[in-house]
C-alpha cells in the first residue's frame, strides 16, 4: 500500500485581505518601487546603482539568525513572507542574519534550510522575474556585507553621525536612562571625526580588548524612545564565524545590519513581529543618513510589524526550548513534542497543515491574541483526512479466540481473506488485504466483563433480572464476520487473559448475507496470524497549562507527565512496508506516522500519533 508524504492542498479559496496586503497593492498602485534598478553584487551596494529594471514588483525576506531551531511561530512568518511574494510578483530572500558569531553555527544554517524548503518554499530555485528561464538562487548571509557594513559606519563617524564609546557596559546602562528620565550624554560623544575614525580602526585592527568599547550611533539621549539614545551598532568580539572565520574582530549589531541587509536586497517591504516595533526609527534613521552619504538609494525598504503567533500550550523562547533539550525533558530538537519545525515534522504535521495553520492565525497588528493548539490539529485533519489511507491497529493488544472456527472452516489453521478498502472516499487507491483466523487481536477496551449502559462492544452471556439467560452480545469484526461472545478466560488477578467468541456464519462483509444479522456494534482487529508487532508513541500537548511561561513562571512546573505514553501494539500486515514519514489515518484511533528516524520498513515499526480523530483534550 502506498501512503502519500504530504496530504493535498485545501480548495482554492479567496485569499483574505490584512493590511500588508492594503499596503502592498497601494505601493503597487502608486508605483513605489517600480524604478528600482538591479544589478552587480549585492554586497558592493551595486545592485542599487546599476543594471536593468527590477521585473520583481515586491521582494520580502524571511531572515533567521542561525542561532538555534525554527519553531512553529517562524512557519508564520515563512508562509507570510513567501505567500506575498509568490501572490504579488515578487521574489522572497532566505537570508541568515549571522552577526553574532558566539551563538551561530553550520549546523543551524543547515537545519534552517531543509525546514524552509520542507514547508514548500524552495528558495534554492526561486523564479526570479529579473532572469527569466534561469533558476536563481535567493539565499543571502548578513555576513557577506560585512565589508559595507563597515564602510557605512566609517561614513557615519565622518559624518558625524556615529562615536567610539569607552564607558563600561555598567555605565552606559545607568547613563541610558529609563522611560521617565531622559539619558546623559557620555563623555566620549564629543570627540571629532578624525578621532572617532581612529579609534574604530583600532577597535578594527585587534588593538583593544573585547568590551573595551564599541561604536555608536549619535542620535538623541533625551529621545522617549529609548532605542533611539545612541544605540551600540558595532562591538568588539574576538570569536570565528562560521562564514568568514577570523576575518573580523568587530560585529555589527543585528539593528544596524538588518535594514542595510534590506536596502542591499533590494527588499521593498520588510515584515517581522511587533516586538520590532520600537526599533523601525532607527531602521528608518539609519537608511536616511545612508542614502544623504550616496551609499544608498532611494527609495529605501519600509518596515511593518505584525502580531507573531502565540501558540496554547507551547513555549517558543529559544532559550527555554534548549533548556528542555539539555535538561533532557525532552529527547532532543527533533522531539516530537517540541514546537521546532523539525520536531512537529517528525510528529507528522504536514507542510500544508502548517501552512493552513498560519493562515487562519490572521495577519493583524495586536500581539495578544492567542491560538488554541486545536486549531493546528483542525488544520492537521483537514489536509491529511483527504488522502490519508487506512489502516487498522490494536494499541492495548487483547486476543479473542473463536472457538467454532474449525467447525466452519474445516481446519483451526485455516485463514479467511479479507479486503479492505485503502480510502473510503478514493477506490482508486485500491484495497488492502489481510487474513482472518481463529485467533485475533482486539482493543481491551472492547471487552466488559460488566458493561455499562450504551456499551454495544464485546460482554458476556448473562441471566436476566426475570432469571433468564441472555446471550453475549453479537459485533461485527470490521471486514469480516459478526461473531457473539461467550465470555472470558481470566487471569490469576481476574482480568481478561482471552476473550471467547463463537463465528456466525454467512455473515462476511461484502457477502450477501452480511446484513442477516443485525448488531449495534464494529470493532477494528488485526489477525493473529499475520498482525505485526510495532511501537506506537501516542505523543500529546507537552505543557498542561494554555500559557506555561506567563508572568514569570517557571514553565518547567507545568510540563505534562503524560505528553508521551508508549505501547506495544499488532497493526495490520499492510503497514510492514510503510516507508518513514508515510502518514496514516488509524481507524478508531487518529492519524499516525511512521518515524522518520527509527522507524525501518519491514524490520521494526515505530508509528507516533500526530492527531485524533477529533479534539478531545480537557474533556
Amino acid at each position: 500500500m502506498n501512503a502519500p508524504k504530504n496530504a493535498p492542498a485545501t480548495p482554492e479559496t479567496a485569499t483574505p485581505s490584512n493590511f500588508i496586503r492594503q499596503v502592498i497593492e497601494h505601493d503597487l498602485q502608486a508605483g513605489t518601487y517600480a524604478g528600482r534598478h538591479w544589478g552587480g553584487e549585492p554586497g558592493d551596494g551595486a545592485s542599487q546603482q546599476a543594471g536593468p529594471l527590477d521585473p520583481a514588483k515586491i521582494r520580502t525576506r524571511f531572515p533567521p539568525e542561525p542561532n538555534g531551531y525554527l519553531h512553529i511561530g517562524h512557519a508564520k512568518s515563512i508562509w507570510l513572507n513567501f505567500s506575498l511574494a509568490k501572490d504579488y510578483g515578487g521574489v522572497c530572500h532566505l537570508r541568515f542574519d549571522d552577526t553574532n558569531p558566539e551563538k551561530e553555527e553550520q549546523e543551524y544554517v543547515d537545519t534552517i534550510r531543509e525546514s524552509v524548503q520542507w514547508l514548500g518554499w524552495d528558495h534554492r530555485f526561486a523564479d526570479d522575474p529579473a532572469h527569466p528561464g534561469v533558476a536563481q538562487p535567493h539565499e543571502y548571509f548578513a555576513s557577506d556585507y560585512f565589508d559595507f557594513m563597515y564602510r557605512a559606519a566609517e561614513h557615519l563617524i565622518e559624518a558625524g553621525h556615529a562615536y567610539v564609546d569607552e564607558q563600561t557596559p555598567e555605565q552606559m546602562r545607568a547613563n541610558r536612562g529609563d522611560f521617565t528620565t531622559p539619558g546623559t550624554d557620555s563623555p566620549f560623544r564629543s570627540r571629532s571625526p578624525a578621532d572617532n575614525l581612529a579609534r574604530f580602526r583600532e577597535m578594527r585592527d585587534g588593538q583593544h580588548a573585547d568590551g573595551a568599547m564599541v561604536l555608536r550611533a549619535k542620535i538623541d539621549m533625551a529621545s522617549p524612545n529609548i532605542n533611539m539614545r545612541d544605540p551600540t551598532i558595532y562591538r568588539i568580539r574576538r570569536a570565528t564565524h562560521h562564514n568568514t572565520g577570523d576575518k573580523w574582530c568587530i560585529y555589527p549589531m543585528y539593528t544596524y545590519a538588518h535594514p542595510i541587509e534590506d536596502a542591499l536586497e533590494q527588499i521593498t517591504h520588510s515584515i517581522c513581529t511587533l516586538e520590532f516595533e520600537d526599533q523601525r526609527p532607527f531602521y528608518d534613521w539609519l537608511l536616511e543618513r545612508l542614502a544623504e552619504g550616496g551609499l544608498l538609494k532611494a527609495p529605501p525598504p519600509r518596515q511593518y510589524e505584525f502580531g507573531r503567533l502565540n501558540v496554547g500550550h507551547v513555549i517558543t523562547s529559544k532559550r527555554k526550548l534548549r533548556q528542555l533539550v539539555e535538561e533532557a525533558h525532552v529527547q532532543g530538537w527533533d522531539d516530537p513534542r517540541m514546537p521546532t519545525l523539525v520536531g512537529l515534522r517528525r510528529r507528522g504535521y504536514t507542510p500544508e497543515a502548517l501552512r493552513l495553520f498560519a493562515e487562519r492565525s490572521g495577519v493583524t497588528k495586536s500581539g495578544d491574541a492567542w491560538t488554541d493548539y486545536a486549531a493546528l490539529d483542525a488544520a492537521l485533519r483537514e489536509t491529511l483526512d483527504p488522502l490519508a489511507p487506512r489502516a487498522m491497529a490494536v494499541l492495548e493488544p487483547l486476543k479473542l479466540v473463536i472457538e467454532n472456527w474449525a467447525e466452519v472452516f474445516g481446519s483451526d489453521d485455516h485463514l479467511e481473506p479479507c479486503t479492505a478498502p485503502v480510502h473510503p472516499h478514493h477506490p482508486e487507491m485500491g484495497e488492502r488485504h489481510f487474513s482472518l483466523g481463529r485467533e485475533v487481536w482486539i482493543e481491551r477496551t472492547d471487552y466488559e466483563e460488566t458493561p455499562p449502559k450504551g456499551f454495544f462492544r464485546l460482554f458476556p452471556p448473562s441471566v436476566g433480572a426475570d432469571g433468564n439467560p441472555v446471550p453475549g452480545s453479537k459485533v461485527r469484526l470490521k471486514y469480516g464476520y459478526v461473531i457473539e461472545c461467550l465470555g472470558a478466560i481470566k487471569d490469576e488477578a481476574g482480568g481478561a487473559r482471552h476473550v471467547r467468541a463463537k463465528l456466525l456464519q454467512d455473515t462476511k462483509s461484502g457477502t450477501p448475507g452480511a446484513d442477516s444479522v443485525k448488531v449495534k456494534g464494529v470493532i477494528t482487529w488485526v489477525g493473529a496470524a499475520d498482525g505485526q508487532p510495532a511501537e506506537v508513541r501516542l505523543y500529546d500537548r507537552l505543557f498542561t497549562e494554555e500559557q506555561p511561561d506567563a508572568g514569570g513562571k517557571d514553565f518547567l512546573m507545568a510540563l505534562n507527565p503524560a505528553s508521551l505514553k508508549t505501547v506495544q501494539a499488532i497493526v495490520e500486515p499492510t503497514l510492514a512496508k510503510a516507508q518513514p514519514e508515510d502518514r496514516f489515518q488509524f481507524e478508531r484511533h487518529g492519524y499516525f506516522v511512521a518515524d522518520r528516524r527509527e522507524h525501518q520498513p519491514g524490520g521494526r515499526l515505530v508509528f507516533n500519533r500526530i492527531a485524533g480523530l477529533r479534539d478531545s483534550w480537557g474533556k
